[in-house]
């Protein structure tokens, strides 16, 4: 029981730090903070899709899929108990979505501010930087550790 409620605390833990810098965001002057000049801006931007902007035009159906997902990972795992690296990274994805879901259900669109300037990327926050990595730690687990998730 401790495990399950560390692993729900590093969620909500995303969810919050999410959460927290998504408000701050609506603060940022229109003209974006530079954080290192040439590298890293913080500029306050609204998607209604999902990544890239994709279904943009459909601003329903991202929450609809956001909730189907989570629905489906939580049915597969109820009673799963994986080692510590898939976990850490089901936790980092499950936090990442829930924040995104939580501002598609509340706002309609999801708060963007992290911009890299070096390169010509879309504009993300925590919760994507978070669904990324918790990507990459479960497909090296899958792939160099698949007995961690018997």
């Amino acid at each position: 029981m401790k495990r399950k409620l560390a692993w729900l605390l590093l969620a909500a833990a995303v969810f919050a730090a999410d959460r927290a810098v998504k408000l701050w965001a609506l603060t940022l002057p229109d003209a974006g903070l530079v954080l290192i000049p040439g590298i890293l801006q913080l500029r306050h931007t609204e998607n209604t899709g999902i990544a890239f902007s994709l279904l943009s035009g459909i601003p329903w159906l991202p929450a609809v899929l956001s909730i189907v997902v989570l629905a489906a990972a939580f049915w597969f795992l109820r009673k799963k108990q994986l080692a510590t690296w898939p976990m850490t990274g089901l936790m980092l994805m499950l936090g990442g979505a829930l924040g995104n879901l939580a501002d598609r259900l509340l706002f309609g669109t999801v708060t963007d501010m992290i911009e890299l300037l070096f390169v010509r990327f879309a504009v993300f926050n925590v919760a994507d930087a978070c669904l990324t990595v918790g990507c990459a730690v479960v497909i090296v687990s899958l792939l160099f550790r698949p007995k961690d998730w018997n």
